[in-house]
């Protein structure tokens, strides 16, 4: 039955069964026209990083339940596109030849299931005006939070070793007993200085294992997202401003307010908190 004979059915005529169609249709316009503008919001907070998954967590949050549909749906009429990750390509690790590693304790584990049982670390390197600014950072891998950070001008050892600093003070230096460090084979966490660390803390090392770069995926995944989010649009002009980028970016954002969708859709600081409270 086409159109004509359903109206014709009914006793009714086109124009009017269009007119209750719009009208019908009316108040759902309205209520989209409200969510777009919180849709708007959300995604303007989140740096334009979520999707419709975690807006749909974020809008909860602001008492507003729809589903994801409806939101993609509300997005793509908007023209909100969240920046796509690029495709992860394994980088090589400098490994110290006269160095043993140390063993992949990592893999006989589970899953942490609470914070400060397992760290991971890692380095990587941002393109500046000044040439390349490296970055160390260590990752709670329970809470996936970002304990402490190092940039510098050069790879020294140093570097790893300062973020392992601000981790420890992060954490009032006693992270407690059976934590584990993990990293790869690189020569600044085979180093003397780096075990050192470790031991002084009751720390017990772990490493990938050679040419694994997935062992660490963790701090490889934090990466492409602290690349994709913060420097895919633009390259800083100094040293100097990137390292403000990466402090904004990290302290103000990724802990505090960017939600996670292996922790439930919090952030990781927000799950610690949970975490503590129950």
């Amino acid at each position: 039955m086409n159109l004509t004979q359903a109206c014709q059915a009914l006793q009714v005529s086109r124009s009017g069964y269009h007119a209750h169609l719009r009208k019908c249709q009316r108040p759902r316009r309205i209520q989209d026209a409200s969510l777009a503008a919180e849709i708007h919001t959300c995604f303007d907070a989140s740096r334009r990083t979520y999707g419709s998954p975690r807006l749909v967590r974020c809008l909860r949050a602001r008492g507003l339940r729809h589903g994801k549909n409806r939101i993609a749906r509300l997005m793509r009429e908007q023209g909100l596109r969240v920046r796509q990750k690029r495709r992860f390509l394994p980088r090589t690790t400098v490994a110290d030849p006269g160095v043993v590693p140390a063993s992949n304790h990592l893999l006989a584990r589970p899953a942490p299931d609470k914070p400060n049982q397992v760290w991971v670390s890692d380095i990587t390197y941002l393109p500046t005006g000044e040439g390349w600014l490296y970055l160390a950072a260590e990752m709670d891998l329970c809470s996936r939070r970002i304990l402490g950070w190092q940039t510098g001008e050069s790879l020294a050892t140093t570097l790893p070793a300062s973020a392992l600093d601000n981790a420890l003070r992060s954490r009032g230096r006693h992270p407690g007993k059976d934590l584990l460090h993990h990293s790869d084979q690189g020569c600044q966490y085979a180093s003397a200085v780096f075990r050192r660390r470790l031991h002084l803390h009751g720390i017990t090392q772990s490493m990938s294992r050679r040419g694994n770069c997935y062992d660490n995926a963790a701090m490889e995944s934090f990466w492409a997202t602290l690349k994709t989010e913060c420097f895919a649009s633009t390259v800083p002009a100094t040293r100097a401003q990137a390292r403000s980028m990466v402090f904004d970016y990290i302290e103000t954002f990724y802990n505090p307010v960017r939600l996670h969708s292996s922790l439930d859709f919090l952030s990781p600081v927000a799950f610690e908190l949970s975490f503590l409270n129950n």
